[in-house]
């Protein structure tokens, strides 16, 4: 399902770019029966519904044209939310200095599955966060 995430990041970036807006992330879910396309788009000013219109009327017709997606889907075009997912590089540059929750797959030497603080760095397999003036 990533193939189909980066084709459509791809293939929608450049037009939600040209209105105004940052494509922050695509996600393409199976949930139950139904198939879900979702857009994430953002602006420094925040989005709102009127965003969302504009946009899903931009790609509409793109993502019909391409046919990337065989079964029947519905798409939601949303703000990526006040507690947005860092999943890119781009977004960890844009939250350092920001204080940041980190959830764990599996607990690590200290026992522990999730940690808050301030995100200094970061590198491919690293990320450096600062907890009570303590680099972690």
């Amino acid at each position: 399902m990533a193939n189909i995430e980066e084709r459509v990041e791809k293939l929608l970036k450049p037009t939600i770019e040209k209105i105004g807006y940052e494509l922050y992330d695509v996600e393409y879910a199976k949930e139950g029966k139904n198939y879900f396309l979702r857009i994430f788009i953002d602006k420094p000013e925040g989005i709102d519904l009127n965003d969302c219109e504009k946009v899903n009327d931009a790609i509409n017709d793109i993502l019909d044209e391409a046919d990337y997606i065989k079964e029947q889907y519905f798409l939601e075009v949303s703000s990526p939310g006040i507690e947005k997912i860092l999943k890119k590089d781009k977004h960890l540059e844009q939250n350092k200095g920001q204080e940041i929750q980190i959830k764990l797959f599996q607990k690590d030497q200290e026992g522990k599955k999730e940690y808050q603080g301030t995100l200094k760095d970061f590198q491919e397999t690293t990320i450096t966060i600062i907890i009570k003036d303590e680099e972690r």
